[in-house]
């Protein structure tokens, strides 16, 4: 992928020419491979990512050993951009759990373009709001609403950072993020594909009716959704 052109990254896109070129010598292309851990609880976080595509978990890890997942980042936002004020230490495990692409810079080169530009600083904070907006929607909702109507809501925000409705996944993964037994994410995942908005098999899930699983969501999708459009000023965020 050309890192000269402009980044399909939504927040290195955000960045004014002048401003973009300063980082744009110092964006490395990775893979961002299903599974992979970039950053565990207490880990010194040495880089900043902007997938392009793909989706990176934030996950707390109880004492027990339970999982669960409080965000997602995807091609509109940035992962390790705490590291910005010197606080290199990750409080949360991130984890790939979409593969794809991602623009990684150090934080040597990041530290310095964010001190050089305004902009730049003024988009961390808003990208920072949104993340926020979303860890608080997730305890909520994970509080408060049924297997059911949390996995319809995270199979659609999924679906908006990935653009596609095909999703290598399986029901252990999606178990182990939403903090549930395995046999509840099976129960629920037959009851969808039986009302024909999922298709669902090994390691593999397509989102066959939009509108149908929006339908079945919680609120909390759209709550987050208007939240990261306000912020982010993502029109074509769909």
């Amino acid at each position: 992928m050309d890192l000269t052109a402009r980044s399909p990254n939504h927040l290195l896109a955000s960045l004014p020419e002048a401003d973009f070129a300063v980082v744009r010598p110092h964006l490395r292309l990775i893979e961002l491979v299903q599974g992979d851990v970039l950053a565990r609880t207490g880990d010194i976080v040495p880089r900043v990512y902007f997938p392009h595509n793909g989706i990176i978990s934030l996950i707390i890890r109880l004492a027990e050993g339970e999982t669960v997942e409080f965000a997602m980042i995807g091609h509109d936002s940035i992962f390790g951009a705490s590291s910005r004020n010197d606080d290199e230490i990750s409080l949360h495990d991130a984890i790939v759990q979409l593969p794809g692409t991602a623009s990684t810079l150090d934080l040597m080169h990041f530290r310095k373009a964010v001190d050089q530009s305004r902009v730049f600083q003024n988009l961390l904070v808003k990208h920072r709001q949104a993340l926020l907006a979303q860890a608080q929607q997730s305890a909520a909702c994970n509080a408060c609403h049924t297997v059911e109507s949390r996995l319809s809501r995270r199979l659609l925000h999924m679906h908006d950072l990935s653009d596609s409705n095909e999703l290598p996944l399986t029901q252990g993964f999606l178990a182990q993020m939403m903090g549930v037994q395995r046999n509840s994410v099976s129960l629920v995942a037959n009851t969808l594909q039986l009302a024909g908005l999922i298709h669902y098999q090994r390691g593999h899930l397509e989102i066959t009716n939009l509108e149908g699983l929006r339908e079945v969501a919680c609120g909390c999708y759209d709550t987050v959704k208007a939240h990261r459009s306000r912020l982010l000023n993502l029109a074509a965020y769909h």
